[in-house]
């Protein structure tokens, strides 16, 4: 006989999800946090949206939520990410000298 363990993420009674790990499981319950944050949002908001639509909405940002982050910190999606400045040393083209060999004896 084996024995498998199943995640399975429960919402207001409701079964959503079921996972392998732990670790996906969380993250899925993640998700529909962030996604019941936004619903209330836009429910609050005065745009009024039918509420199946708001749902979608919710889930859609939630579900892209690595999409739409840089896109609210006022980064362009479709332009890669700046390179990190290098050290004013590696800048110049200056490399630190290499330390010099002790003769063995």
């Amino acid at each position: 006989m084996a024995v498998i363990v199943k995640y399975i993420v429960v919402r207001n009674g409701e079964e959503k999800m079921t996972f392998a790990t732990k670790k996906e499981a969380d993250a899925y319950d993640k998700m529909l946090d962030i996604a019941d944050n936004l619903f209330e949002f836009l429910d609050k908001s005065e745009v009024k949206l039918p509420e199946d639509q708001m749902e979608k909405i919710s889930l859609l940002l939630a579900e892209n939520r690595e999409v739409v982050m840089p896109i609210l910190r006022g980064i362009n999606p479709g332009k890669p990410a700046p390179a990190k400045q290098k050290k004013s040393s590696e800048k110049s083209g200056d490399s630190p000298a290499p330390k010099p060999k002790t003769p063995k004896k």
